[in-house]
Protein backbone atom coordinates (compact mmCIF):
# COMPACT_ATOMS: atom_id res chain seq x y z
CA UNK A 1 0.00 0.00 0.00
CA UNK A 2 1.34 3.44 -1.11
CA UNK A 3 1.50 5.82 2.25
CA UNK A 4 2.73 9.79 1.82
CA UNK A 5 2.99 11.93 4.59
CA UNK A 6 2.86 15.61 3.19
CA UNK A 7 1.90 18.90 4.29
CA UNK A 8 -1.18 21.03 2.64
CA UNK A 9 -0.42 24.58 3.40
CA UNK A 10 0.89 24.23 7.44
CA UNK A 11 -1.74 21.13 7.60
CA UNK A 12 0.08 18.15 8.64
CA UNK A 13 -1.40 15.49 6.31
CA UNK A 14 -1.05 11.17 5.34
CA UNK A 15 -2.21 9.78 2.12
CA UNK A 16 -3.31 6.56 1.21
CA UNK A 17 -3.58 4.23 -1.80
CA UNK A 18 -2.22 4.29 -5.36
CA UNK A 19 -3.14 7.44 -7.47
CA UNK A 20 -6.51 7.79 -8.08
CA UNK A 21 -8.70 10.84 -9.67
CA UNK A 22 -11.06 9.98 -6.27
CA UNK A 23 -10.19 11.07 -2.94
CA UNK A 24 -12.31 10.65 0.76
CA UNK A 25 -10.62 13.83 3.06
CA UNK A 26 -10.79 11.99 6.47
CA UNK A 27 -11.44 14.61 9.24
CA UNK A 28 -10.85 13.16 13.28
CA UNK A 29 -12.73 14.15 15.79
CA UNK A 30 -11.57 15.61 19.66
CA UNK A 31 -8.46 13.59 20.63
CA UNK A 32 -7.79 11.76 17.28
CA UNK A 33 -5.64 12.28 14.25
CA UNK A 34 -4.68 11.79 10.65
CA UNK A 35 -3.48 8.02 11.60
CA UNK A 36 -7.08 6.90 11.91
CA UNK A 37 -7.45 7.75 8.14
CA UNK A 38 -5.26 4.36 7.53
CA UNK A 39 -8.11 2.33 9.08
CA UNK A 40 -10.63 4.09 6.66
CA UNK A 41 -8.68 3.31 4.08
CA UNK A 42 -7.98 -0.74 4.96
CA UNK A 43 -11.95 -0.75 4.41
CA UNK A 44 -12.78 1.24 1.28
CA UNK A 45 -9.34 0.76 -0.76
CA UNK A 46 -10.25 -1.32 -2.63
CA UNK A 47 -12.97 0.48 -4.32
CA UNK A 48 -10.61 2.97 -6.21
CA UNK A 49 -10.14 5.76 -4.01
CA UNK A 50 -7.17 7.77 -2.45
CA UNK A 51 -7.30 8.72 1.05
CA UNK A 52 -5.98 11.74 2.99
CA UNK A 53 -6.25 12.11 7.18
CA UNK A 54 -5.00 15.48 8.11
CA UNK A 55 -4.50 17.02 11.72
CA UNK A 56 -6.88 19.52 12.61
CA UNK A 57 -4.60 20.31 15.29
CA UNK A 58 -1.05 21.92 14.44
CA UNK A 59 0.53 20.50 17.84
CA UNK A 60 -0.21 17.69 20.26
CA UNK A 61 -0.71 20.40 23.44
CA UNK A 62 -3.10 22.84 21.86
CA UNK A 63 -6.47 21.71 24.04
CA UNK A 64 -8.57 24.25 22.24
CA UNK A 65 -9.80 23.87 18.74
CA UNK A 66 -11.44 26.78 17.20
CA UNK A 67 -13.68 26.74 14.00
CA UNK A 68 -12.26 30.10 13.15
CA UNK A 69 -9.28 28.74 13.09
CA UNK A 70 -9.62 25.27 11.63
CA UNK A 71 -12.28 26.28 8.49
CA UNK A 72 -9.91 28.42 6.98
CA UNK A 73 -7.30 25.61 7.03
CA UNK A 74 -9.75 23.36 5.83
CA UNK A 75 -10.60 25.72 2.85
CA UNK A 76 -6.75 25.53 1.87
CA UNK A 77 -7.57 21.76 1.93
CA UNK A 78 -10.33 21.68 0.21
CA UNK A 79 -8.58 24.06 -2.60
CA UNK A 80 -5.79 21.51 -2.60
CA UNK A 81 -7.87 18.58 -3.51
CA UNK A 82 -10.19 20.53 -6.43
CA UNK A 83 -7.04 21.07 -8.39
CA UNK A 84 -5.61 17.53 -7.71
CA UNK A 85 -8.91 15.37 -7.81
CA UNK A 86 -12.19 15.01 -10.10
CA UNK A 87 -14.16 13.76 -7.27
CA UNK A 88 -13.71 14.73 -3.41
CA UNK A 89 -15.55 12.93 -0.58
CA UNK A 90 -15.69 13.68 3.39
CA UNK A 91 -15.44 10.99 6.23
CA UNK A 92 -15.82 12.86 8.96
CA UNK A 93 -16.15 11.80 12.78
CA UNK A 94 -17.68 14.21 15.56
CA UNK A 95 -16.43 17.74 15.91
CA UNK A 96 -14.89 17.02 12.43
CA UNK A 97 -17.91 16.65 10.64
CA UNK A 98 -19.08 19.94 12.18
CA UNK A 99 -15.87 21.83 11.24
CA UNK A 100 -16.66 20.43 7.68
CA UNK A 101 -19.76 21.63 7.27
CA UNK A 102 -18.87 24.93 8.52
CA UNK A 103 -16.09 25.04 5.78
CA UNK A 104 -17.64 23.25 2.98
CA UNK A 105 -21.33 23.89 2.33
CA UNK A 106 -20.31 26.22 -0.25
CA UNK A 107 -18.05 22.84 -2.00
CA UNK A 108 -19.78 20.27 -4.66
CA UNK A 109 -18.98 17.31 -2.01
CA UNK A 110 -19.81 13.58 -4.13
CA UNK A 111 -20.81 11.54 -0.78
CA UNK A 112 -20.06 12.78 3.16
CA UNK A 113 -19.92 9.82 5.48
CA UNK A 114 -20.42 11.27 8.97
CA UNK A 115 -19.91 9.39 12.17
CA UNK A 116 -21.21 10.49 15.24
CA UNK A 117 -21.74 14.01 14.14
CA UNK A 118 -22.09 17.18 16.27
CA UNK A 119 -24.92 18.90 14.17
CA UNK A 120 -25.52 21.76 17.24
CA UNK A 121 -23.06 22.69 18.77
CA UNK A 122 -24.33 25.55 20.64
CA UNK A 123 -27.00 23.13 22.12
CA UNK A 124 -23.63 20.83 23.34
CA UNK A 125 -21.91 24.13 24.77
CA UNK A 126 -25.30 24.84 26.40
CA UNK A 127 -25.35 21.47 27.73
CA UNK A 128 -21.77 21.47 28.86
CA UNK A 129 -22.33 24.68 30.78
CA UNK A 130 -25.00 23.50 32.69
CA UNK A 131 -22.47 20.02 33.60
CA UNK A 132 -20.35 22.68 34.36
CA UNK A 133 -22.79 24.83 36.52
CA UNK A 134 -21.93 27.64 34.90
CA UNK A 135 -24.16 30.48 33.34
CA UNK A 136 -24.07 32.42 30.37
CA UNK A 137 -22.81 35.46 32.60
CA UNK A 138 -20.17 33.52 34.00
CA UNK A 139 -18.47 32.90 30.93
CA UNK A 140 -18.82 36.14 29.48
CA UNK A 141 -17.19 37.66 32.24
CA UNK A 142 -14.52 34.84 32.77
CA UNK A 143 -14.28 34.41 28.92
CA UNK A 144 -12.74 30.98 29.41
CA UNK A 145 -13.49 28.15 32.12
CA UNK A 146 -11.78 24.77 32.45
CA UNK A 147 -14.23 22.17 33.56
CA UNK A 148 -13.52 18.88 35.55
CA UNK A 149 -14.53 16.67 32.43
CA UNK A 150 -11.64 18.16 30.96
CA UNK A 151 -13.69 20.75 28.22
CA UNK A 152 -12.72 24.26 27.76
CA UNK A 153 -15.95 26.38 28.01
CA UNK A 154 -15.18 29.74 25.53
CA UNK A 155 -17.16 32.95 25.87
CA UNK A 156 -15.92 33.48 22.45
CA UNK A 157 -16.85 29.79 21.31
CA UNK A 158 -20.19 30.25 22.30
CA UNK A 159 -20.74 33.95 20.48
CA UNK A 160 -19.13 32.77 17.02
CA UNK A 161 -21.64 29.11 16.93
CA UNK A 162 -24.47 31.98 17.22
CA UNK A 163 -23.27 33.92 14.33
CA UNK A 164 -22.27 30.96 12.10
CA UNK A 165 -25.11 28.54 11.81
CA UNK A 166 -25.19 25.54 9.18
CA UNK A 167 -27.87 26.70 7.52
CA UNK A 168 -26.90 24.59 4.31
CA UNK A 169 -25.27 21.26 3.33
CA UNK A 170 -26.83 20.13 -0.19
CA UNK A 171 -24.34 17.23 -0.26
CA UNK A 172 -25.18 13.71 -0.44
CA UNK A 173 -24.72 12.40 3.24
CA UNK A 174 -24.50 9.20 4.91
CA UNK A 175 -24.99 9.83 8.98
CA UNK A 176 -24.06 6.99 11.50
CA UNK A 177 -25.44 7.62 15.16
CA UNK A 178 -24.88 5.89 18.32
CA UNK A 179 -27.83 5.06 20.36
CA UNK A 180 -25.93 6.12 23.63
CA UNK A 181 -24.15 9.40 22.73
CA UNK A 182 -24.20 11.27 25.81
CA UNK A 183 -23.11 14.34 22.87
CA UNK A 184 -26.27 14.30 20.38
CA UNK A 185 -29.30 13.85 21.10
CA UNK A 186 -30.93 11.71 18.72
CA UNK A 187 -34.01 14.08 18.03
CA UNK A 188 -31.36 16.23 16.81
CA UNK A 189 -29.75 13.84 14.58
CA UNK A 190 -33.10 12.65 13.20
CA UNK A 191 -34.21 16.85 12.76
CA UNK A 192 -30.48 16.89 10.89
CA UNK A 193 -30.95 14.10 8.37
CA UNK A 194 -34.54 14.97 7.88
CA UNK A 195 -34.07 18.48 7.10
CA UNK A 196 -30.92 17.66 4.61
CA UNK A 197 -32.47 14.46 3.56
CA UNK A 198 -29.77 12.47 4.55
CA UNK A 199 -29.58 9.07 5.18
CA UNK A 200 -29.45 7.52 9.06
CA UNK A 201 -28.25 4.27 10.41
CA UNK A 202 -28.49 3.64 14.40
CA UNK A 203 -26.05 1.17 16.35
CA UNK A 204 -28.24 0.09 19.22
CA UNK A 205 -26.48 0.72 22.49
CA UNK A 206 -23.27 2.28 20.26
CA UNK A 207 -21.02 5.09 22.27
CA UNK A 208 -20.31 8.57 20.92
CA UNK A 209 -16.84 7.43 20.29
CA UNK A 210 -16.36 4.13 17.63
CA UNK A 211 -13.60 2.25 19.74
CA UNK A 212 -14.76 -1.65 20.93
CA UNK A 213 -14.25 -4.63 18.65
CA UNK A 214 -17.80 -4.99 17.98
CA UNK A 215 -18.42 -1.39 17.30
CA UNK A 216 -15.64 -1.24 15.02
CA UNK A 217 -16.98 -4.20 12.80
CA UNK A 218 -20.45 -2.55 12.67
CA UNK A 219 -18.51 0.97 11.83
CA UNK A 220 -16.80 -1.30 9.21
CA UNK A 221 -19.77 -2.94 7.75
CA UNK A 222 -21.49 0.88 7.45
CA UNK A 223 -18.98 2.42 5.60
CA UNK A 224 -18.44 -0.53 3.10
CA UNK A 225 -22.77 -0.29 2.63
CA UNK A 226 -23.20 3.66 2.47
CA UNK A 227 -20.24 3.74 -0.27
CA UNK A 228 -21.19 4.99 -3.45
CA UNK A 229 -20.78 2.50 -6.62
CA UNK A 230 -17.74 3.03 -8.91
Amino acid sequence: MNEKKFFIGDVSSVMFGERSDRVFLFIHGKGGNKKEARRFYDVIGDRGYQVIGIDIKKREEDDDVYPWVIVPKLKEVMGYLKRHYKEVSIRANSIGAYFAMLAFCDDEIKQSLFVSPIVDMEKLIKDMMKWANVTEDDLRKKKKIYTDFNQILSYEYLIYVREHKIKRWNNKTSVLYAENDNLTDINEIKEFTYKHSSDLKIMENGEHYFHTSEQLEFLKNWERSVLLDL
